[in-house]
């Protein structure tokens, strides 16, 4: 048989099982990426995302033991999960026992059920067949305050002109703080469609939350809460499902995009345990375009290496998480930065910590909530970014993370530390 003749027998065969019932209902579809850039094996096993060395697509066991009976080398993508039913917190040993195509995110110590930042009896009515206006239970919660370093703070300003890329769960575009945040909306956890455009609905929250600490403007009414940065520019590019799942491709692709489009800042609120080759070379894309990567440094501490991957990547923003106190939270992860350069950020060390328990943002029900995790922390560090992007610099993200530095207050213990980095990044005293 030619050449030509086996090509088109082989594709038809997949074809023709891949429709099978019985075919596709032998195990749940999973994500895999398969090392090839042949057109042939992309049209027959239908890619979803495409990367300089290969592609990945949903298959089923059937698919994949095809696929290996014809030499094709494919590995399992990443998955994340936010929020996870039964949170767990594990030293470095144990955690990694758990399966490697497994991500135990930033998320895992947040509170699962979301307290509510209005109390139950002044929670809004319907008034005419209207909801009324929510309000938070604090226009500028604690975490603005410590940003801004002033405990009065009645507003905030900045971040004009930036663009912000939100790496979430999506956001509610409706509602009143952030409506005339957001730039770009774009949906990457679809099943059939690797990108759809103007969607971004957040199903579960969490993405919501984060762009509010970013940006939010309090309003046209001026009665809601405000973020770090309420000017600037969300890109709202949804990688996580309602139910917490995010696949690491899809994550690459939208950093990819989101640089494409001129973010100036990507902010992670999620992470691994173990790297993933396609966002550390997406991490890698954006920084040469002049992308400054901000990430959650996880919630498996307080042992020392439990830093989450992006964030654990050197040339990524590392941020933990601080109380009230200023002091580094039991759960943050912790870096090696006593193991490493003092001041110099090398891989696996925390940069800054940040306001992370009890935060007050917006909520995809039109309201607020409280929240905690380091997936809090790191959209601070992002807006502080926003404010004081340098944009007359010849690198204005590596100036603008520079500048950070130079903001930095240092806390206990003294030094470059494993819980915190630098410090805590905010305002000098006006």
């Amino acid at each position: 048989m030619s050449t030509g003749k086996k090509l088109v027998f082989i594709l038809v065969l997949t074809a023709f099982l891949g429709f099978l019932p019985w075919a596709n209902a032998s195990a749940e579809e999973g994500r895999y990426f398969v090392k090839s850039t042949k057109a042939f094996w992309k049209n027959a096993l239908s890619v979803r995302n495409s990367f300089d060395n290969g592609f990945t697509a949903d298959l089923s066991d059937f698919q994949v033991r095809f696929a290996k009976i014809w030499g094709l080398d494919i590995e399992p993508v990443k998955v994340l999960q936010i929020l996870p039913a039964s949170p767990a917190r594990l030293d470095p040993a144990e955690r990694a026992s758990e399966p490697e195509n497994k991500l135990s995110v930033g998320e895992s110590k947040e509170e699962l059920t979301p307290t509510p930042a209005v109390p139950a009896q002044n929670k809004p009515s319907a008034k005419g067949g209207k909801t009324a206006r929510q309000m938070p239970s604090d226009q500028t919660p604690w975490g603005v305050e410590t940003i801004y370093n002033d405990p009065i703070i009645a507003k905030t300003s900045g971040g004009d002109n930036v663009k912000v890329a939100v790496l979430d769960t999506g956001v509610l575009v409706s509602h009143p703080d952030l409506k005339n945040r957001i730039a770009q909306c774009k949906d990457f956890t679809a099943a059939r469609f690797p990108v759809i455009d103007g969607k971004c609905e957040d199903k579960n929250g969490h993405g919501t939350h984060v762009a509010g600490i970013i940006a939010a403007d309090a309003g046209s009414d001026s009665k809601g809460i405000y973020g770090v940065a309420p000017a600037a520019k969300l890109l709202i590019y949804k990688v996580c499902g309602a139910n917490g799942l995010c696949y690491a491709d899809d994550i690459a692709v939208a950093l990819r995009l989101a640089a494409d489009q001129g973010a100036n800042i990507a902010n992670m609120s999620f992470g691994s345990d173990s790297e993933s080759g396609l966002i550390r070379d997406a991490i890698n894309y954006a920084d040469a375009k002049g992308v400054l990567p901000v990430a959650a440094a996880g919630n498996d501490g307080p042992f020392a290496a439990s830093i989450d991957y992006p964030g654990a990547q050197a040339e990524t923003v590392a941020v933990g998480a601080l109380n009230q106190n200023k002091d580094v939270t039991e759960w943050s992860s912790r870096g090696i930065n006593t193991a490493t350069t003092p001041y110099i950020v090398e891989e696996k060390d925390i940069e800054f910590a940040a306001p992370g328990e009890n935060i007050e943002s917006t909520w995809n029900n039109g309201g607020y909530v409280i929240l905690s995790g380091t997936s809090m922390a790191s959209p601070f560090v992002a807006g502080l970014a926003a404010k004081y992007w340098q944009t007359a610099a010849e690198n204005p993200a590596r100036a603008t993370r520079s500048f950070l530095h130079d903001l930095t207050l240092d806390l206990l213990p003294i030094g470059d530390d494993n819980g915190s980095g630098f410090g805590l990044p905010r305002m000098l005293a006006q």
